[in-house]
């Protein structure tokens, strides 16, 4: 499908400089971009490719000062990154989307299922589940028992959930992820076994919550584990029982949240964090990469290292850390010295 600067900047209410005309039929990095491709600036690290790239349309920020004269089409926007983000999903929805039910779907008489939805081959829709309208279910999904899933979800090749889940509108669930498995309850026994603690809850996961592959959220002890809306976790993300992570929060890969804990509105966990069981964690809070949290964390906290301390503290932690093997040296060389001196004096 082919777009003009023109019709691209009307879209982003833009400004063109160069030819409206010309046409765009992909997207491309600024450094790769060939003719008939749209690419994007906003990182001024990638400044000099504007001047040798092939692109033929050029998103970039009102305020870039251009050095020369350039060869591609510019369209000037507020923020070029997020106009670059919108067009792709303009590019996205404008695909044919897959429809119809497969023959070798499994759907259970009990379940209900919406409008002009695409289920395919070896799906299994379990009794008493309920499908919304417009909600794609890829081949190899499981929905179990009196799962409810809302309008316009997107499921994913092999993901599987677990009976009595609750999937909101407009998720984008990718392939692999597990919601409803049982939590990690065992009470130890006198004779050093382990008992099961039944896991009777479940997950509520609200709208607009995008889950990464391989991603797995355990279902609630008691209760529910519960994803609010607008939430984002990437891949590979594990959410244990009774956790409830705040609108808009953000987790990155290889994160694991143990049960219980609470993440507030507007957070950033970045990657390979560790969090403890039945933390209380504020509203737009920022954890660095592989922190280990194991105390509550109060509104805007921004944390890092294991375990984690307020980031000021740890780059100076950091900073000492860097040193320690000249410290080391300094100090043995005290040593030598003082070593030396208390030789001289009884000497005398």
């Amino acid at each position: 499908m082919e777009f003009s600067a023109k019709m691209i900047a009307e879209f982003l209410q833009g400004e063109i400089v160069g030819n409206p005309d010309v046409v765009v039929s992909n997207v491309a990095k600024i450094e790769e971009g060939k003719p008939g491709t749209l690419a994007f600036l906003a990182n001024p690290k990638y400044s000099k490719y504007l001047y040798s790239t092939e692109a033929s349309i050029i998103l970039i920020n009102k305020d870039l000062k251009l050095e020369k004269e350039i060869a591609p089409t510019l369209i000037k926007v507020e923020n070029a990154y997020e106009s670059f983000a919108s067009l792709l999903q303009l590019y996205e929805e404008s695909k044919p989307k897959k429809k119809g039910i497969s023959d070798l779907a499994s759907i259970d008489k009990s379940a209900i299922v919406g409008k002009d939805n695409y289920i395919g081959e070896y799906a299994c829709i379990s009794d008493g589940a309920v499908v919304g309208n417009n909600v794609s279910i890829y081949p190899q999904v499981y929905v179990g028992t009196n799962v409810k899933i809302g309008n316009n979800t997107t499921i994913f090749p092999g993901v599987k959930i677990y009976h009595d889940c609750v999937i909101g509108d407009n998720c984008v669930i990718h392939a692999g992820v597990v919601i409803g498995s049982d939590g990690f309850g065992f009470a130890p026994q006198s004779d050093n076994h382990y008992k099961k603690i039944p896991q009777i809850g479940n997950v509520i996961i609200e709208d607009n919550v995008e889950l990464g592959a391989n991603t797995t959220i355990d279902r609630a002890t008691m209760g529910s584990t519960i994803i609010r809306k607008g939430v984002k976790l990437d891949n590979l993300v594990q959410v244990a029982h009774n956790v409830e992570i705040g609108e808009n929060t953000v987790v990155v890969s290889q994160t694991g949240i143990a049960g219980s804990s609470k993440i507030g509105k507007n957070c950033t966990i970045a990657g390979q964090v560790g969090i403890v069981g039945h933390l209380q964690i504020g509203n737009n809070v920022i954890v660095a990469a592989q922190s280990g949290v194991s105390t509550n964390l109060a509104d805007g906290s921004v944390v890092l290292g294991s375990p984690a301390t307020p980031i000021s503290n740890a780059r100076k932690s950091i900073a000492i850390y860097r040193n320690l093997p000249e410290l080391r040296s300094r100090i043995n060389e005290m040593e030598n010295q003082l070593s030396t001196l208390r030789e001289q004096l009884n000497d005398k």
